[in-house]
């Protein structure tokens, strides 16, 4: 007799339904699991990517202060010199290079005499017709002026060169105002950029000036024979440092600072700048 098919037997469309449903939750399953270790991936290497940067980054600092300390040293014998060569140092797993210059062979837009900033115009390519205008608007700008001019004869100038401001007479706090002095291009603002700095004394170091310096101060001299500073020699020095590591993982980090090193002042040296802070 053949037997009686049982009422609690599954049909077989329902039994392909429920796989179905069993591979697809089975399918999610793996999609959430790839996902999540995914994710753990990217986010290990972040945090390798910023321990990296970090130990790279504190190499960096740490390759400052080491130059700032050397500086700062008594055995003035065994000071780094301060002419651009590479010094390379080891930090934990990180090798930093050190370049030291001499940031007193630089002009100071806010101290420098009309006559020199004359010079380092024509010097540095601009246009020798209105060099000495522009030296004149300069130290409008900065109120380092002999000629004292009205205000309002100062302001149509302005006016009459398509800008609505006047000079403030006061220093300027970045390099990069000099763009807003009548008659300086961005063209010029870049040839005279690597010319300047806003730490260096009133006449630059001869002994520490690029050749484009040294042209415009000996374009002054002829001009004002006065302007040639004395030679004597100071334990103050103005120092531009820039170290550059590298850390695990080949990440590099770049950090530069400005220090005068004093040792009338303690703890011997001050730090100008540091960072995005330097012009």
């Amino acid at each position: 007799m053949p037997a009686r098919p049982s009422r609690f037997r599954t049909p077989v469309g329902q039994r392909g339904f429920a796989l179905l449903i069993v591979l697809w939750t089975l399918v999610l399953i793996a999609f959430i699991v790839g996902h999540l270790t995914a994710a753990g991936r990217t986010e290990v290497r972040i945090a390798d990517n910023l321990a990296s940067n970090a130990a790279a980054q504190a190499a960096a600092d740490g390759a400052i202060y080491q130059a700032i300390f050397n500086l700062a040293g008594s055995r003035t014998d065994r000071r780094w010199t301060l002419d651009g060569n590479p010094h390379e140092l080891r930090i934990g797993e990180s090798r930093a290079i050190l370049r030291l210059a001499d940031e007193t062979g630089r002009v100071n837009p806010n101290q420098a005499s009309a006559a020199l900033l004359q010079a380092l115009v024509r010097a540095a390519g601009g246009a020798e017709q209105n060099a000495g205008e522009i030296a004149a608007a300069i130290t409008e700008w900065v109120g380092t002026t002999t000629e004292q001019r009205a205000p309002a004869t100062v302001l149509a100038e302005y006016r009459m060169a398509g800008l609505d401001y006047g000079p403030p007479g006061s220093a300027l706090e970045s390099i990069d105002e000099l763009a807003l002095v009548r008659g300086v291009t961005p063209a010029l603002l870049a040839a005279l950029r690597p010319h300047l700095s806003l730490f260096g004394p009133a006449e630059p170091n001869p002994r520490a000036a690029d050749p484009v310096v040294s042209e415009a101060l000996a374009l002054a001299r002829a001009a004002a024979p006065a302007l040639a500073p004395a030679d004597a020699t100071t334990d103050v020095l103005v120092a531009r440092i820039q170290a550059t590591a590298r850390g695990p993982g080949n990440a590099q980090v770049t950090r530069a600072a400005v220090v005068r090193v004093d040792p009338s002042v303690p703890p011997g040296y001050a730090l100008l700048a540091w960072d995005n802070e330097i012009e």
